[in-house]
């Protein structure tokens, strides 16, 4: 294991001379495919599948599918795949992450690994950044593996059912992660094994991985309904808290962007409210709604985190700065935003189903990725994923000139030393892209220009589709375009005539992210293929960045600054210091994510029994059902004299058990007093003994098809309900454990021992729930019965 650890962050030289090898073979049969007609070049995919049906392995066949789909991308798009572009494939379909530079062509690379795999005939995922990326690189990509025979899918969000079905049984389905994870969420919620889209998670290849698998990854997928429950007390919450202050009511803790109440703070609640201790088990519900105020007031920043449109809190995307249209934040949060801004009070979202993204991702056989940032993160995706690192060579040398950082003391001096720069570049035509964090650096900057009079886009279209094509335009002569970071990530930036001559795109980075990959992925837009280019990070203390940043260490620094005339910070030197800051920030998200997927861990283990169960029970037949169901039963009956009968006989409560009883048995033969002097055991036998009469009397109904179907349908519907109430529940014990571990006890082992206990109780409610509700039809049929007997015999009478 140490060996294989080592070998993670050892350089790619070692892989590079192996796939080098393989590369070889791939030329060596480029003639031998250009020689083939269209015709007979479609058919080497049967061939193919052919050979892998009769003993052949994908290796085995690997160079020949490789070259097959090089020459029919030459034909079919007029694109012939690089040698460099062929390492990447074969790093993909060894389950590795291939780290290829902006520009490299990493969506003509995914073509060969989907190709071979797809042969296997269970199915390649390739997912994308966006929508507009998925249609765009499924229409054009698509046609090469449509031109060898091969079904090509779409799965994008909007789709019907059958739509999303028929794009699964597709070969190769491109789609964005978000959409086939909420597809495996809501397979596991149908009612009908055939409702059911995904045809399992074989293998796939994930277009800017660190994007989707970590940077998107902080927040699980939730699918929630609409509760209108709790939006008046969000209000009274939210009134409370405006009134708070730090340090006395409340603790901010910056770096890990974590709030949480002061003994004084807790006091002041439990006045207003009347209650004695605000962290009692029976106040769960009004802590939730306390935290979530205390978070939308401290936290969550308007212009920033949210915008207010229309009179509604529309979320922004902290990675693209776009504006996320018809999402919500989870688990109240959104509600007590709008208590917080005066907006109407939205109905809270109740959770039905949830998976991380990690949990997701986890569930491929097969999985690699490409982005043109993975290396700093190379740790996080082996801990993770079990994902290794490749960094592929670029096809022609880099010719791009990366500018030390330079950093001044205040914002002022820094937007003024942007403009200086912007306005250098213009003059002679050079195209400039800048950089922002959020939208409403975005804009500040914008209005800075504007007063310049210097012309320029701000990139803030509402679809992925405009955004893409007006970052592809970036690169002609004369333009100025704002944009945050991440926008229009995934389009090739095209220089126009004689921008080369002129030294190429230059790149301004506005601010240090919290991410040196995102400072990466701004700095790869400009110097694409060996194109010319330059980037440089014009940047202040006062960025957003050294605000999370320990409070001491940065007051110590600053105490040392020394600048020149300008504002430009000399000494202590400012770029080792920028680049602590951004570790030490980096360190904590990478923790902050390790800390919940070990909560959300436990929870995946339990939906995994909980969704087995499901499928075991939309697979069973109707005499297998009704024997499921005896089994619940019986559990259910022992339950019910255990509990009632305790170790202590003063404790035992023969009326509560007969009245848990009579819910299953259509008539109780013995009365409170009848058993009153009966020892456990006793009572266990005669309960056993009735449970046997009135399991003949339901193995007889088992012929009723009806009567099957509602079986499985009151089976699916407890399942469900219970899991809903169980998810919900599980997020507020989630919320408690954050609270406590800034004690002495062990977070996660508090988290698995009352999610252990809470996941029996809900087995427990599972099963009584089923038997309960089929009994409660069974004795309405009897009923039935029953009054038609009567009327028969006063018709005799």
């Amino acid at each position: 294991m140490i060996s294989r650890v080592k070998e993670l962050f050892d350089d790619s030289s070692k892989d590079l001379k192996r796939l080098n090898k393989l590369v070889e073979q791939v030329n060596r049969l480029e003639e031998k495919y250009v020689g083939y007609s269209d015709e007979e070049l479609g058919e080497t995919t049967e061939q193919f599948r052919s050979m892998l049906a009769n003993g052949s392995s994908l290796e085995d066949i690997q160079a020949d599918a490789f070259a097959v789909v090089r020459e029919a991308a030459k034909r079919v798009i007029g694109m012939r795949h690089y040698d460099v572009q062929l390492i990447g494939g074969f790093v993909l379909n060894e389950g590795s992450i291939a780290q290829m530079n902006t520009g490299e062509g990493k969506t003509l690379v995914a073509t060969l690994p989907s190709y071979l795999r797809a042969l296997e005939g269970k199915g390649v995922h390739v997912i994308t950044a966006n929508e507009y990326l998925a249609r765009r690189d499924k229409e054009q990509m698509g046609q090469i593996h449509e031109f060898l025979g091969l079904k090509v899918g779409l799965n994008i969000s909007q789709m019907q059912p059958s739509e999303k079905k028929d794009a699964y049984e597709a070969d190769i389905t491109y789609g964005t992660g978000t959409e086939f994870g909420f597809d495996y969420l809501r397979d596991n919620m149908v009612y009908k094994s055939e409702d059911k889209v995904q045809r399992g998670h074989h293998y796939a290849i994930v277009d800017e991985i660190d994007s989707i698998l970590i940077d998107e990854a902080k927040t699980p997928l939730i699918i929630a309904n609409q509760s209108s429950e709790g939006a008046e007390l969000f209000m009274i919450t939210a009134e409370i808290i405006k009134g708070f202050k730090q340090d006395i009511d409340y603790d901010l803790y910056q770096e890990t962007k974590q709030t949480f109440l002061t003994e004084e703070g807790s006091a002041k609640i439990e006045g207003a409210f009347g209650i004695d201790n605000l962290y009692d088990a029976e106040h769960q519900e009004l802590l939730h709604h306390v935290m979530q105020s205390l978070r939308a007031s401290v936290l969550m920043k308007k212009d920033v985190d949210y915008i207010i449109k229309d009179g509604k809190i529309v979320i922004i995307d902290q990675f693209t700065g776009r504006i996320m249209e018809g999402r919500t934040f989870s688990e109240g949060l959104h509600q007590a935003i709008e208590a917080k801004e005066g907006v109407d009070i939205s109905e809270e979202n109740e959770t039905h189903a949830t998976v991380t993204i990690q949990n997701y991702f986890r569930l491929y056989k097969n999985l690699g990725g490409m982005t043109g940032s993975a290396t700093p993160s190379k740790k996080e995706f082996w801990e993770t994923y079990r994902l290794r690192v490749v960094t592929i060579p670029t096809n022609k040398p880099v010719m791009r000139i990366d500018h030390e950082d330079l950093v001044y003391k205040d914002y002022q001096s820094k937007v003024k030393r942007i403009i200086e720069e912007v306005k250098e570049m213009n003059k002679v035509g050079r195209p400039v892209l800048i950089g922002t964090t959020s939208i409403e650096q975005s804009e500040k900057l914008s209005d800075l220009l504007v007063k310049e009079k210097i012309n320029h886009q701000i990139l803030n279209a509402k679809t992925e589709e405009d955004e893409a094509g007006m970052i592809s335009q970036a690169g002609q002569k004369g333009k100025v375009m704002l944009a945050t970071n991440m926008a229009g990530r995934g389009t090739d930036i095209l220089l126009g005539e004689g921008i080369k001559e002129l030294g190429g795109l230059h790149i301004i980075g506005t601010e240090r992210h919290e991410s040196n990959r995102i400072d990466m992925q701004l700095r790869g837009r400009a110097g694409r293929q060996g194109d010319p280019g330059s980037s440089q990070f014009i940047i202040s203390i006062e960025d957003d960045l050294f605000r999370y940043y320990d409070e001491d260490e940065k007051e110590r620094y600053e105490k040392k600054i020394k600048t020149d005339e300008t504002g430009l910070v000399i000494a202590p030197d400012p770029v080792k210091y920028v680049k602590k800051v951004q570790e030490t920030i980096e360190n904590m998200h990478y923790s902050a994510r390790s800390h919940l997927l070990k909560l959300e861990n436990v929870m995946d283990e339990q939906s995994k029994i909980i969704y087995s169960s499901r499928d075991r029970i939309l697979g069973l037949s109707s005499d297998e059902m009704f024997i499921e169901l005896l089994e619940y039963m019986e559990r259910y009956l022992n339950h019910i004299v255990s509990k009632h009968y305790a170790e202590d006989a003063e404790a035992w409560n023969q009326k509560g058990m007969l009245e848990e009883l009579s819910l299953i048995f259509i008539k109780l033969p013995w009365t409170e007093h009848e058993i009153n002097d009966l020892e456990p055991q006793e009572v266990q036998g005669l309960v056993m003994e009735e449970f046997h009469a009135l399991k003949e009397m339901i193995i007889a109904l088992k012929e009723d098809a009806e009567l099957g179907q509602q079986l499985r349908l009151f089976m699916l519907q407890q399942i469900d309900m219970n899991w809903i109430q169980h998810l919900n529940l599980m997020n507020q014990i989630k919320e408690g454990i954050q609270l406590r571990s800034y004690g002495q006890e062990d977070p996660y082992i508090i988290f698995e021992k009352e999610a252990l206990y809470e996941f029996n109780q809900l087995m427990l409610d599972i099963e009584a729930g089923i038997s309960v509700r089929f009994m409660e039809f069974v004795k309405s049929e009897f009923d039935v019965q029953d009054a038609g007997e009567e009327e028969d015999q006063d018709g005799i009478i």
